[in-house]
């Protein structure tokens, strides 16, 4: 993927005159000074739900709502450019698989604390974002003042963790359930990783990816990988 995040930078600080939002794409983010508000980047698919919950944060003193995006690339676009301290993010998204959003949050804005948000917090896909790096995870229909607490937790280096990993999935529709280890696969699968890549990168042999494979495939229905990606995109689970 090639952003402006990729652009190189001429500034090593940030001068007195200059404001906190012009910050250079591949800085680090701030440290906190006692006072200042978390600035916050709100990422959600649904226009409502991302409104929503940008109207709600901004309605508190101790953060500021420096964006909001409906898609993970949008997402990494704005998170280049304004420099959030957190970002909620919203699990599922359209064009990118969360995980991959996350590691890549991290990449252009080191330092940055990514708070899952989704309606399913036992979904498989939460554990994943949490290996690449999120730092914690939001139910949707949280009260306000739980919302507010977890970002500034967040912002603090500390945030609610999620169920442990293996705990089974299913759709939000009641469908066949998945273990983490079989979404882990399926979803590196959506992305167009090969059994031999999958293997490397989750330090599996063939034969354990390739038998992970098989099992999502039965449980889904599907008769080979590309119907397995597509019936977990209809269910939600990719």
């Amino acid at each position: 993927m090639t952003t402006s995040i990729e652009r190189s930078t001429k500034r090593d600080a940030l001068l007195p005159e200059q404001s906190p939002d012009r910050l250079a794409p591949g800085r680090a983010s701030r440290n906190l000074r006692p006072g200042d508000p978390v600035r916050l980047l709100v990422v959600d698919d649904h226009p409502v739900v991302r409104e929503g919950a940008g109207m709600l944060l901004a309605a508190s003193r101790a953060v500021k709502v420096v964006g909001a995006a409906g898609s993970g690339a949008e997402a990494i676009e704005l998170a280049a450019t304004t420099r959030p301290d957190v970002v909620l993010l919203d699990l599922r998204l359209r064009d990118l698989l969360g995980p991959e959003v996350v590691a890549e949050l991290r990449r252009v804005v080191p330092g940055v604390r990514v708070v899952i948000f989704t309606a399913y917090p036992e979904h498989a896909a939460v554990q994943s974002a949490i290996d690449a790096g999120a730092q914690g995870v939001l139910v949707k229909d949280s009260a306000r003042s739980d919302i507010v607490g977890t970002v500034l937790a967040a912002a603090r280096g500390d945030a609610p963790r999620p169920p442990a990993r293996g705990n089974p999935v299913g759709d939000d529709r009641g469908g066949s359930l998945i273990t983490a280890r079989e979404y882990d696969v399926l979803r590196r699968v959506a992305v167009g990783e090969s059994n031999p890549e999958i293997a490397e990168a989750m330090y599996l042999s063939r034969n354990t990816v390739k038998s992970y494979l098989q099992n999502a495939c039965r449980k889904l229905g599907a008769r080979n990988r590309v119907e397995a990606i597509a019936k977990a995109r209809d269910l939600g689970l990719l």
